[in-house]
This record gives structure tokens, sequence and C-alpha cells, in this order.
């Protein structure tokens, strides 16, 4: 009894350990989640270990359906593998290793949105120790590019509510993706009745998202210069991810709070005559304002410009730009002085012509009203004779006479200037310029021109007469600058005196002319006469050279004037002749000594040295002798060789 109760302890034994060894200890390792894009394969990794080993074990794969139910699509052990039919996966899923290693590798192929997912290994022992891991998911969808939209039409500062300043839109993105607004770099956060961001979010069939939003501001008059855009951000397997739109601007309508008005040209001073542009700006930005320039005395333009051309001293004053809002009629201006620089004509005091008597004094003044500092200056026939505005004239004569021209100019415009006249006479008997000839000699029945020139004002009366008692007319009379040219022919029938007398209120002038008839003979041929140099020793003075003169038949001799000379300057160019030839000879003689000029034979020329110093022979030749005659040192005759 005994033996047989210690077998079924024996037995029961076994029993216990046997099922201690079916409670082996399995571990499987899984990544949290595995994240891919979309259309690409997924690979999931179950990694595991079993007290009883790694080979012969069952693996299973699992997927959580969308309700929450566990989906078997895969099976294997050490004797087969099964996909399971039916599932999303059937085709779409392979599975890598044996389990020999304790790694399982699931590959999905082809990953789309509704793959996202949990997946479960479940690994089961020998002993039917069970161990299982879960691994999620990912799929990614990178979206397209951002585009911006600003509003084409300008906002208003005097909207009540928000406007709208654009759109931003990002489309076909897993998961959804984010927009954010920025101005000048700076995020853009939503404020009740200031900024508003309204975003929708679309949904398409295939599980994409496009995401827009709208945003509306309260603008101000600092907006006008503000940038915005939109930063995109959206999750990938590399992490988050961010893109950005293109910048926009905006168009802010804001009215005008000052205005300004100026001379765009000409720089600087202005003149009479010149043109000036005006023109007028507004710091506000409305369509609806309206822009007008206005001169005080009243005209107008409706523009931002405005060119006035040949402006005078009138256009001088103030010109105001005023900028209107026609919709609420408030008005904002600015205005501006223009001066307009002017120069009257010269006034000259006394006026037109002026008369003064010889030795008196005048004074004239020339004067130009004007804006701005001048010069004057005078001038007579085109010579400065004077400067400053006034003009003195001392111990007037005849030359004082005459047109004076003052002429002012604005030293700070070029070009800007007037000008006036006087004409002055200077009261005097005639006074006759001497003429260069008054002694003529003239056949008979020639005619003799003589002319008279008179000073003196007024115009002198000229009256001509002769020795014998006649008076004549003259054939002409010309004034030139004060200055009276009388001019008349006479017949010569003999000799006589003719007069040029002068007058007017204040004295009387005259001059004689006198007048020689000749006789017309006829003219001979002339002949020449030859004339030797004697020899002189150098102790002796070297005499006057012999001149012979033969009598020459006088010619024809036609009207010639006689200048009237002294006996004196007769004799001394006597003088003078006779020197030259003296020192003629000296030289000659010099020469002759130092061998240095002589001629025995042949024609010599004086200045010319020749081989032969016993004679110097100076030939003088006529047009009208066949021969010439030759004088030796000695005064002998040589004729000359053929």
């Amino acid at each position: 009894m005994a033996a047989r109760d210690t077998s079924f302890l024996l037995i029961g034994l076994l029993v216990l350990f046997h099922t201690w060894g079916a409670w082996a200890n399995v571990e499987v390792n899984m990544e949290d989640r595995v994240e891919v894009y979309r259309g690409e394969k997924a690979r999931i990794t179950c990694m595991f270990t079993s007290s009883d080993g790694v080979g012969g074990n069952m693996i299973q794969w699992f997927y959580v359906t969308r309700t929450g139910e566990k989906q078997k699509i895969y099976y294997q052990d050490s004797t087969m593998k099964v996909v399971d039919k039916g599932t999303p996966f059937t085709d779409r899923i392979s599975v890598n290793g044996t389990g020999a290693d304790g790694v399982i590798v699931l590959t999905i192929s082809n990953v789309q949105l509704d793959d996202e997912l949990e997946f479960i290994c479940v690994i089961k022992a020998l002993t039917d120790g069970t161990g299982e891991g879960r691994t999620k998911l990912k799929v990614f969808e990178t979206p397209g590019s951002p585009t911006i939209e600003g509003v084409q039409t300008g906002i208003s500062v005097q909207e009540e509510n928000p406007s709208k300043i654009g759109t931003c839109e990002v489309k076909n993105g897993y998961p959804k993706p984010n927009i954010t607004w920025y101005r000048n770099k700076t995020p853009i956060r939503a404020a009740q009745d200031v900024v508003k961001v309204v975003p929708t979010i679309t949904t398409k069939s295939s599980g994409l998202y496009s995401v827009r939003s709208e945003l509306s501001m309260k603008v101000k008059k600092e907006d006008k210069d503000d940038v915005f855009y939109c930063e995109v951000t959206y999750f990938s397997p590399e992490g988050l991810r961010m893109t950005e739109t293109s910048p926009i601007n905006i168009t802010v309508f804001y009215p005008s709070t000052a205005v300004s008005v100026w001379v765009e040209s000409p720089k600087g001073e202005i003149k009479e005559g010149d043109s000036i542009e005006l023109h007028c700006h507004d710091d506000g930005n409305k369509p609806s304002s309206l822009i007008s320039i206005s001169h005080e005395d009243g005209d107008s333009w409706d523009n931002k410009m405005v060119v006035l051309g040949n402006v005078s001293r009138l256009n001088s004053g103030v010109y105001t730009c005023t900028s209107t809002d026609t919709d609420a009629w408030d008005t904002v201006s600015g205005n501006t002085t223009v001066f307009v620089n002017y120069l009257d004509p010269a006034v000259v005091i006394p006026k037109d012509d002026v008369e003064v008597s010889q030795g008196e004094e005048l004074t004239a003044t020339c004067n130009a009203l004007s804006s701005l500092q001048t010069h004057t200056v005078w001038f007579k026939d085109g010579v400065k004779v004077s400067m400053g505005h006034s003009l003195d004239l001392k111990d007037a004569t005849f030359d004082t006479a005459g047109m004076y021209k003052c002429v002012v100019t604005v030293p700070e415009f070029e070009g800007m200037e007037t000008s006036g006249t006087l004409n002055v006479n200077v009261n005097g008997p005639p006074q006759i310029i001497a003429p260069e000839f008054t002694e003529f000699e003239k056949s008979f029945e020639a005619m003799v021109n003589l002319s008279c020139d008179v000073r003196g004002y007024p115009a002198p009366t000229v009256i001509w007469s002769t020795s014998d008692g006649k008076t004549f007319l003259p054939e002409s009379k010309t004034d030139t600058d004060g200055v009276v040219q009388s001019v008349v022919s006479i017949k010569v029938t003999s000799d006589f005196t003719a007069f040029c007398n002068a007058s007017n209120d204040f004295g009387t002038d005259a001059v004689s002319f006198n007048i020689t008839a000749t006789k017309h003979t006829p003219t001979p041929d002339t002949t020449t006469t030859s004339t030797a140099i004697p020899t002189v020793e150098p102790e002796q003075a070297i005499p006057e050279p012999a001149i012979t003169e033969q009598a020459i038949p006088e010619p024809a001799i036609p009207p010639k004037r006689i200048k009237k000379e002294g006996s004196g300057v007769i004799i001394a160019v006597i003088i003078i002749c006779i020197l030259l030839l003296a020192i003629l000879g000296s030289v000659l003689y010099f020469l002759y000594k130092k061998g240095k000029i002589c001629g025995r034979s042949g024609k010599q020329d004086l200045t010319k040295e020749v081989s032969s110093k016993d004679n110097i022979v100076v030939e003088m030749k006529s047009d009208n002798t066949e021969e010439a005659v030759l004088l030796g040192v000695n005064g002998e005759k040589q004729l000359q060789n053929n």
C-alpha cells in the first residue's frame, strides 16, 4: 500500500514539473511607430526571445481595425507560412525571416493613408508561452507649394470693421498642414474686432487635406508699407517642415494730413520772362481726394502740377495747394511764396537830345528800377567812358558831342539788362578841320574838286567863293557824327583862290585853296647820262659825284596837289643826300683798297667780289641807248666788251 502511494506521488511530481515547463517566458520588442511616405514601403520589425529557444515558435501578424477589432493577416510556424485572404493587405504584404534568429519583418508595399493602423506581432512558444508587440504605422504626404493672394482693391483706414487682406492656401497634405500669417516677419495673432483669421479645411476623397486661411484686419496709415506672407508647417518622416509664400503688399487709403507746394524749376531766383513749374503733393492716399493750386489773385488750377510761361512781377505772390476729401469734404492746404525779380527800362535824364556850350559841364543820370542790385556802364561809340549811374562831362568840346548809351545789368542774372541813350550836342562856332592840301595844280579847262569838313553846332552853313568874286553851291553835303562835309567842283580857267566859308549862330570860320592853272605839253623821249666815280686816295676827302642833268622836255602833267613845304626842309634833304653819297664813296674806296672789289673787264656787280683789283666799274644804262659807257677808276672811258 505504501509502495503504491509512493508511485502515485512520483507521477504527480512529474506532471507538476511538466506543467511548469508549459509556462515558458516569451518577450517581444517592437518600435512604437513606423513613419513612411504614401506610396512607399513600410517595414515593421518584430524582435522576440523565449525561454524555450527561438526555434519552432508560432508567429502571427494582426492589425487593429478602426473599430478596435484585431484582424489576422499572416500566420507562420515551423511547417507553413500563410497570408490571410480577403484583407486589405493580402496582396501587399510579405514577411521576412523564420524566427530562428528572433527577428521577423513585416513589409507592406504601396502604403496608403488607410494603412495608418496599429499592427500586432504575436509569438507563441512550444510550451504555450505567448508574447506580443504593437507598432503604429504613420503615413505622410508632402503638401504642394502654398499660394497667397492679396486684395486687388485698396483698403481704407476709415472702415469700421476688419477688411480682408488676402487668402493663403496649401493643398494635398497629410497630416493636416498648418498656416500662420506674418506681417513684417512677425506672426499675426487673432484679436477681437482688429484681426481675424478664418481657416477652412477640406478633405479630399484620397484622405489628403487642403487648408485655406483668410486674413482680415483694420488697417492704419502705418500699414501702407507692410509686407504680408504665409508660413506653412507640416509633418514628415524627417520631422516638422516649413515653407513660405511670396510676400504681398496692400494699398491703404488714408486722408491727407499735410500738403506741400514748391517751385520745381527754375532752381533759385526767378526773373521776368522765365517759365515756372509748380508742384503740389499731399500725404494722403485716397482716390476721392482732389488736388488744386491757386494764386492769391484768384487764378486756380485743378492739378498737381502747373506751368506758368513768360512770367512777370504780377505772377509774384502766395500759391496755395489744397487737398479735398470728397467723402467727408475735409480739406488740408499748404502754400509757398513766389517772387519774380524784375528790371524796368532804363530812364535817362535829361531825355533824348541835350545841348551844352563849349567849356561848360553836363551831368546826366541813368537809372532802372529793379528788385535786385544793378550795375551801370556808359558807352560812347562802343567804348566804355564811365561807370555808375551818373555821367559827368566837363569842359565840353566838339569831341564831347555824340551818342551816349547807358547799359544797366543785374550781375546775379546773365542777360538781364536794359539800356538808354543820350545825344549830346555841343554849341559852338564852326571849326574847319585843316585840309591835307590847300594848293593844287590843274590843267586849263579841267575841273577841280574841293572838299571842306566843318564841325560846329548848330550845323554850320557852308558857302564857297573865289577870289574873282564868284560864289558856288556845294554839289554834295553830308553830316556824319557832327562833321559837315561840303564838296564843290570848279572849272579851272586861270589861277585863282577858292574860299570855304562856314557860319552858324555862334560864329564863322574859313579856309582857302590856291589853284594854279597849267598848260598841257607833249612828253619827248628821255636820255640817260652816266656819271663816273673818280678814284680817291685814302688821305683825300671824297668829292661829291658829278651829276649831269640833261634837259628833258616836260611831259603832260596830270592834275596834282602840291603840299606846302618849308625851305628849311628842302635844305635838310639836300644835305642828307650829300652825306649819303660821301659815305658810299668811302665804302667803295675802302673795299677797293682791301681788294674786295675790282673789275677790269665785263659787267660787275658792286657787291660781288672779282679777281681783278685794278678797276671799279659802274654801269649806267638807259633803255634809249644802245651802248653803255664804262668809267674806270681813273676816269677813263672803257667800251663794253660784247
